[in-house]
């Protein structure tokens, strides 16, 4: 590799790699194709494939790169992608690297949606989900504490965690005023310099082997297309409001304001801007969203889509795809419903990662100074803290609707609040889910063996019983 230096700048840059787009291309569309177990196993696939076996950028780089895409709203493994795949071929690099990293999870979200919409009332197939309900639930309590664990390092971190907590099961404060309140505080606490908020939203090492930089084929230069331009960033800008909001202004256009696809833009919208936490937090938001006020779906259904997703390559939060085509499939105005469904999800999916390449495109070449900005640091660690009350919210949510038949809302005090009804527990769905809450936490099993045993084995109880699920 040459490295050459940037005549505007001055310093080295790292443009004339030998590495050719087409290579690039194969290797991402290997990335996607083995990207399961949520945003932690897809980032030690990338930092295996990309810093390992390829050496194309080294460790501190991937790292850095990472660290920014904490910080951001959306999928974080993807951004990544988008990410690395800017740094090594500018926009066209980014533009492939992040659509290939999520086309295996949409097409194969499409399909299965399909298959339960057509199925999803047969006696089996309720059969299986039942037993994945129970699968997806311990593996939600897993998130918990695995970020818990990370992140709540003092008794202010908890303390935020337990105030999320609160805000959302007992007051129903709105998801997005939980992260933006949290992050505002730590955001005060970081400028501030106090200590409780020193906690960095970082990574520490990934992998087995570290590349130093120099050794990678990137070098440890500065590519020119990576310094912040005006005009570029401009274009960049037009382009993207464009490609997201110009959709959203065709529907209301032609269907008015009131109808499920213009619903379906703004929501996945306003959610493609609070996103933090990754996908477990924010399915606290979408199912408060789509079952309650929308009516999309039904409690059950939205644990099936997790289950769906789960099973799937690419970013988790595909399975909003499933929300999307189920809210369309079940109003299609004049649409057939599969018709309406596709739409649906296909809009939910756009709307939804649009802005993932947006944030990367605009905001990487400030990454350095947002990096070490400590404040912003301070208010990612402080999010991420309020990320472990938002998931045990949702956890909490899916336990009352997978173990009990009937769940009441109580008020009072300002309060209102989910009580289950104690005896319409659903015992089989119980003892399903502590087989499942045991095979992770005792015995440390993977995702996918889980999802499979717990589907078998709800498919065994509904055919033993013959009943449908």
């Amino acid at each position: 590799m040459t490295t050459i230096i940037n005549e505007n700048t001055g310093s080295p840059s790292a443009d004339t790699h030998a590495l050719p787009f087409s290579e690039a291309v194969k290797v991402w569309a290997r990335v996607a194709a083995l990207s399961f177990g949520g945003p932690a196993g897809q980032i030690a696939v990338m930092h295996r494939i990309i810093v390992e076996e390829k050496r194309w950028i080294g460790e501190e780089r991937f790292l850095h790169a990472l660290n920014y895409c904490t910080l951001l709203p959306g999928p974080e493994a993807q951004q990544l992608a988008i990410y690395i795949g800017w740094l090594l071929h500018k926009t066209k690099g980014g533009l492939v690297a992040g659509t290939l990293f999520v086309l295996p999870g949409a097409v194969a979200i499409m399909a299965l949606s399909w298959i339960y919409a057509i199925f999803g009332n047969v006696g089996a197939v309720q059969a299986l989900f039942f037993g994945l309900k129970a699968a997806v639930l311990a593996i939600v309590l897993g998130a918990v504490l695995r970020i818990g664990s990370r992140s709540l390092k003092n008794n202010v971190m908890i303390g935020l965690a337990a105030a999320a907590f609160v805000a959302l099961a007992f007051f129903r404060a709105p998801f997005p005023l939980v992260v933006v309140v949290a992050g505002l505080i730590g955001f005060i606490g970081g400028k501030a310099g106090w200590a409780a908020f020193s906690a960095s939203g970082g990574h520490g090492k990934i992998g087995g082997q570290q590349v130093a930089d120099a050794d990678s084929l990137l070098g440890e230069g500065v590519p020119a297309h990576a310094q912040p331009n005006g005009t570029w960033l401009l274009k960049v800008a037009a382009i993207g409001a464009t490609a997201w909001f110009g959709p959203i202004i065709l529907l209301f256009a032609f269907f008015g304001q009131h109808n499920v696809f213009s619903d379906i833009s703004i929501f996945f919208s306003k959610m493609a801007m609070v996103t933090f936490g990754g996908a477990y937090a924010v399915l606290s938001y979408v199912a408060q969203e789509a079952v309650n006020h929308y009516g999309w779906l039904k409690p059950g259904e939205m644990l099936d889509g997790l289950g769906l997703a789960e099973t799937t390559p690419g970013p988790l939060i595909m399975v909003t795809q499933f929300v999307g085509f189920m809210g369309a499939y079940r109003a299609p105005g004049g649409l057939s419903p599969l018709l309406a469904g596709t739409l649906g999800g296909l809009l939910t999916t756009w709307v939804t990662f649009v802005p993932c390449f947006l944030w990367i495109l605009l905001g990487a070449p400030f990454m350095e100074s947002l990096r070490r900005n400590k404040a912003l640091s301070a208010a990612l660690a402080a999010i991420t803290a309020a990320v472990v009350g938002i998931i045990l919210n949702l956890a909490v949510w899916f336990a009352l609707h997978v173990l009990f038949s009937e769940v009441r809302t109580a008020t009072g005090f300002g309060m209102t609040v989910d009580v289950p009804v104690l005896s319409s527990v659903n015992i089989p769905s119980l003892v399903l889910t502590l087989a499942a809450v045991i095979a992770v936490f005792r015995f440390r099993i993977g995702l996918l063996p889980v999802l499979a045993a717990s589907a078998l084995a709800g498919l065994a109880y509904g055919l033993t019983f013959g009943v449908g699920l």
